[in-house]
This record gives C-alpha cells, structure tokens and sequence, in this order.
C-alpha cells in the first residue's frame, strides 16, 4: 500500500509518477493520464518521466483555477 502524501513540504524537489499519485490521491492510470499533457512540466528520459516540483505545483494551481 502507497503511503498518501498530504502537504508540499513532503515532496521531494523532482516528482515520480508514483509521489504524484500519492500526493493526489490518484491511480497511476489517472496520474499517467495527467502526466501526458502536452502543457504538464516533465523531463522525459527513456519511459521515465520525472516532474520538477515546483513547477508541478504551480501548472496544478492553474488547471485547477476553473474548477473552482
């Protein structure tokens, strides 16, 4: 079982799938999912996708700014 993450000063400065997934209560699916927009910050080495956190961080507030 994954261990939820639940405040920002828990992620480490470079994000997996798998932090992002805990951290948003998410399946790795969906976070997958999410992970291939176009607009979503990532480095792309071979099939491992690693995400800046701040810049995660800062792109979710801004996807999320309409849904509220």
């Amino acid at each position: 079982m994954k261990k939820r993450i639940y405040t920002e000063e828990e992620l480490p400065c470079y994000l997996s799938a798998e932090e992002i997934s805990a951290y948003l209560g998410l399946g790795l699916t969906a976070t997958y999912e999410l992970l291939h927009d176009p607009d979503c910050p990532k480095i792309i080495r071979g099939r491992r996708i690693i995400v800046p956190r701040d810049k995660f961080l800062q792109w979710l507030d801004q996807i999320t700014e309409g849904s509220k």
